[in-house]
């Protein structure tokens, strides 16, 4: 999938810092993609259900309501379960892998990350949910 495949697809991108915001939604803009931002957990729930998004970035460490705590609400409901979740942490430790899966969490990116990295991301999992799709419409 090249950047000009990603034009149309719908990413979330929570974080409280208003750096890492900005840095994905421009990154993401420039391939194409919508882009919707939240600053917690609260504040993405919301945008999800308005949005209907391809794919959700999350941070880990938020006020309110953490990214796995998000993550896990997004996955236990059936409409939304389906959305992959890509948790952004500058923790990349064992636990943090695993308190992630527990979640839900479809795949890890470590902060900071760049455009190719963030790019990369959206193209797998977008990808794999297509293919899914696919394999969902033969039956």
């Amino acid at each position: 999938m090249t950047a000009a495949s990603l034009a149309g697809i719908k990413v979330v991108i929570v974080d409280d810092s208003n750096t890492i915001r900005r840095s994905a939604e421009v990154f993401l803009k420039q391939a194409g993609c919508v882009v919707a931002l939240a600053d917690d957990g609260f504040a993405a729930m919301a945008v999800i259900v308005e949005q209907r998004p391809d794919i959700v970035f999350v941070d880990v460490m938020m006020p309110r309501l953490d990214g796995y705590q998000a993550c896990a609400l997004i996955k236990r409901n059936p409409a939304f379960r389906s959305i992959p979740v890509i948790m952004l942490t500058s923790k990349d430790g064992v636990f943090d892998r695993a308190r992630g899966r527990l979640a839900g969490c479809d795949d890890y990116l470590t902060k900071p990350f760049t455009r190719e990295s963030l790019l990369t991301a959206v193209a797998n999992h977008v990808r794999r949910g297509e293919a899914v799709d696919t394999l969902q419409g033969e039956r």
